[in-house]
């Protein structure tokens, strides 16, 4: 899932300087589930916003919504007869979202209420941790289905590195050495094999922005 967190207030406030009647667009998807841009957020921030507002003698209007995905065409529409009644809309979506909503309706400002983090999974209770980067090139087949681009501080595609110590990272000693995990992986499941195939080193040059794909 995409991982995002809220901008603060004052960040936000700046962005909706000029504008009026302000629609606060949530998503509930993604970044609902980890608690940046869902119903419950948007009703806080707007909130905040009105009382931020009325501390410094200003009187704007800011509606609140929220649609099951700010990617995807079909959502945007329900909010298509809200968007001739504003100035602007502030998308607590990922930046995906952010320029769905943008191209969706381009006579409207869209600002992004959020930062757009990484992909990840959730760890516990309000901890997620990045585990894949996108790179279009995986071999989760041949690491034991750990990311070595991701996990691996490094991000080296053959190792581990000389410079781990007792399993642990030398670039973040708090953190588990990815390779090290690679190995016991391998290890548990019989297929140490694996790190006698040696991986080209990543060319990051044949991925090419912006990606896409048809099917």
């Amino acid at each position: 899932m995409i991982i995002a967190k809220q901008k603060p207030l004052e960040e936000i406030r700046e962005m909706l300087e000029g504008y009026e009647d302000i629609l606060v667009l949530g998503c509930g998807t993604c970044v609902a589930i980890c608690m940046a841009g869902g119903d419950k957020e948007v009703g806080v921030l707007a909130a905040s916003l009105r009382m931020a507002d009325k501390m410094s003698g200003k009187n704007r209007v800011f509606k609140e919504h929220t649609i099951e995905r700010q990617c995807e065409w079909e959502f945007l529409d329900e909010i298509a007869a809200n968007m001739k009644q504003v100035d602007a809309v502030l998308s607590l979506g990922c930046g995906i979202g952010v320029q769905a909503v943008a191209e969706r309706f381009p006579e409207i400002p869209v600002l992004p209420g959020l930062d757009t983090l990484f992909m990840g999974m959730p760890m516990e209770e309000g901890i997620w941790t990045e585990r894949c980067s996108g790179c279009g090139n995986c071999i989760l087949d041949q690491t034991g289905g750990i990311c070595p681009i991701t996990r691996c501080s490094k991000g080296l595609v053959n190792g581990p590195c000389g410079g781990y110590r007792d399993g642990k990272c030398e670039v973040d000693p708090t953190r588990d050495c990815a390779w090290i995990q690679i190995y016991e992986r391998l290890k548990n499941v019989g297929r140490l094999d694996m790190l006698y195939i040696p991986q080209p080193l990543k060319d990051h040059s044949k991925v090419g922005h912006p990606r896409s794909i048809t099917l």
